[in-house]
């Protein structure tokens, strides 16, 4: 979550407002919300959303539950403590004689494997006004290795490491791109609760000088929930790996794939558009890799007959021809804005392109390959981060306002566009994507955040101007959720290192798991320790199978349920 290929001035600067609270945004953690760009609902189908997946045993009532935030305090992680006594600026966080370690179990430790990747969740303290403190969460990834690769934190090399004779200290540096702070975070291990957990104490310091102690529960990836690689019948058909970068989204028309891949962090691989024939499901055929000159981080796509849509971080909407499916004729760019466009929907015979910043551009696409500007809706107020994505549902565009909440418009009549209400989950959410239906004769939206922690919300958005939660459904405490899709009663979720899920929500106040299929494999070539890695989009087009992009793994074909 650090590369400025892979987000907006824009969302750093949200991220900014945050550091008096959210240790998760200091400025060494550099967080970029995402590379997330596609939208629920299958290929060739033109409305956005789902009919009527209302079935029984769901009548329609509900309790409301209370907002509580993505993170969820579960008090300190582990018996030990980080000395911070002393002129702040003498105070070093790399000193693991500072840790309090005396409760630990060092025998534990001994037994934790000298490699892996994890991700882990901080507990820190944050000063009030009053004087004060209040808990608060942050982030620190690492990978370790055995074989002597390069161990980093935060995708950065290790500064320092010790995980011999049941010591398990790690040491990381970060400069912030932007102010140029250097940042020191130190992870002191003390206890194993369970296989894959390690919990302990950390530390950090900027610029020389101590800011944050606490303890931090670092997870090895995968998860360890004891699972195996699939559930519920859910299986691999084909992979096919993909050559530009890390692939984020895909959409599938006239047997074809249309895969778009992000600029990996370090910047020594450049995205792009790959295209595979599909035809035999189990044996695709590559059939192009398309990479425009110093255009090349493209974070979403979506087809109308002929029309290819891309949504280009830095250019905006790209539009090729694909009459000949195989070989993609560049047509025109659609510029858009500082930051380009983000994501893409076609709803019927617009086009809708979310930028970074708070604007979501409309054309009109009746004609694909000559789309004419229809409008700029821009959300009220002063949006954090702006439009990230949205959903087109019977007349109304449901837009993931990043931390300025998920927000409903009236679209009916572009030339009066009409803000309908929202819903903002509290101080450490990230509005990210979502996908709309209707249940037992309700207007339901099912609503992904995004940052570690981040999980599905269930709201009932019939009434925009009183929207409440009647669901959720969480897994690890460290993962983020991506892209989901809603295809009748079953809900599929793209779940970065968490794979794909599959949620039955019928019963939408209970939504449940029904298949899963793990995609992370740590053995990968190009896995790194990044929050933002794994399965990032999701198709079901009703070809009974379903479509994954994975940003290691390329294009995953999987059985449909």
């Amino acid at each position: 979550m650090k590369s400025p290929l892979r987000h907006s001035l824009v969302l750093l600067s949200a991220c900014a407002l945050l550091l008096a609270t959210l240790s998760g945004c200091d400025d060494d953690s550099d967080p970029t919300p995402d590379a997330g760009a596609q939208l629920p609902e299958d290929s060739g189908t033109p409305d956005s959303g789902t009919t009527d997946a209302g079935t029984e045993p769901w009548d329609g009532g509900y309790t409301v539950l209370e907002e509580h935030g993505d993170w969820i305090d579960r008090g300190r992680y582990a018996p030990c403590n980080f000395n911070s006594q002393g002129d702040p600026t003498t105070v070093r966080c790399d000193d693991l004689s500072r840790y309090d370690l005396s409760q630990c179990s060092p025998e534990a430790l001994a037994q934790v494997a000298p490699h892996g990747i994890y991700l882990s969740d901080l507990r820190g303290e944050v000063a009030l006004p009053d004087g004060g403190t209040r808990s608060a969460p942050g982030l620190a990834t690492f990978k370790l290795h055995s074989d002597g690769g390069t161990d980093t934190m935060n995708s950065t090399p290790l500064v320092a490491r010790n995980t011999d004779g049941g010591t398990f200290f790690v040491v990381g540096s970060n400069t912030n791109r932007f102010n140029g702070a250097i940042t020191i975070t130190s992870l002191a291990g003390c206890q194993v609760p369970s296989p894959g957990i390690v919990t302990g104490c950390y530390a950090r310091c900027t610029n020389g000088r101590f800011n944050r102690a606490g303890t931090f529960e670092a997870h090895r990836m995968p998860s360890q929930r004891g699972e195996s690689e699939s559930s519920g019948g859910l299986r691999l058909i084909s992979e096919s790996p993909v050559a530009l970068a890390d692939a984020v989204d895909v959409y599938v028309t006239k047997n074809h794939a249309y895969v778009v891949s992000i600029n990996n962090f370090s910047g020594t691989r450049n995205g792009g558009l790959t295209v595979f024939d599909v035809s035999d499901r189990a044996h695709p055929l590559f059939k192009a890799s398309i990479s425009l000159p110093g255009d090349t981080s493209w974070n979403g796509v979506w087809a109308k007959d002929d029309a290819l849509y891309i949504a280009g971080n830095r250019s905006g909407i790209v539009i090729y021809d694909i009459s000949n499916p195989a070989q993609p004729e560049y047509v025109r760019h659609l510029p858009e804005g500082t930051f380009g466009v983000h994501t893409v929907l076609v709803d019927g015979n617009r086009l809708y392109g979310m930028s970074p910043g708070d604007v979501t551009v409309v054309y009109d696409v009746s004609t694909p390959l000559a789309p004419v500007l229809l409008q700029r809706i821009t959300v009220p107020g002063e949006p954090v981060g702006g439009a990230h994505d949205s959903f087109a549902y019977e007349g109304r565009l449901y837009i993931s306002n990043a931390f300025g909440g998920y927000v409903v418009m009236d679209v009916t009549d572009l030339d009066n566009v009409r803000h309908l209400g929202q819903y903002v989950h509290g101080f450490d959410a990230f509005a990210h994507h979502s996908a709309v239906g209707t249940f037992a004769g309700r207007t339901i939206a099912f609503e992904g955040t995004e940052f570690s922690g981040s999980h599905l919300r269930v709201l009932d958005v019939t009434d925009p101007a009183n929207i409440v939660k009647i669901g959720e459904f969480r897994l690890s405490p460290v993962t983020s959720i991506h892209n989901l899709l809603l295809k009748g009663n079953l809900l599929y979720i793209a779940w970065y290192q968490e794979g794909v899920r599959v949620l039955d929500v019928s019963n939408p106040t209970k939504p449940r798991q029904v298949a899963h299929y793990n995609t992370f494999r740590e053995s990968d070539p190009h896995r790194t320790d990044n929050l933002f890695e794994g399965t990032f989009g999701i198709r079901v087009p009703g070809d009974g199978y379903v479509y994954a992009a994975d940003s290691i793994r390329g294009l995953l074909i999987l059985n449909e349920l």
